[in-house]
């Protein structure tokens, strides 16, 4: 049971650090995006690769 509520939690904390990382790259300023050649995208498969890995 224990297994099953820290699995939770780590999903929980997993999701919302790619929420976060998500609006982060949504707000960055078009100037930074064209710099690293990120479209938006590509935002989604950035946000999952940085949180969850390949």
């Amino acid at each position: 049971m224990t297994d099953l509520i820290a699995s939770f939690r780590d999903r929980a904390r997993k999701r919302a650090e790619y929420n976060r990382t998500l609006a982060e790259l949504r707000a960055m300023p078009l100037q930074t995006m064209i710099d690293f050649d990120i479209a938006p995208n590509d935002f989604d498969r950035i946000a999952r690769s940085a949180v969850y890995g390949q």
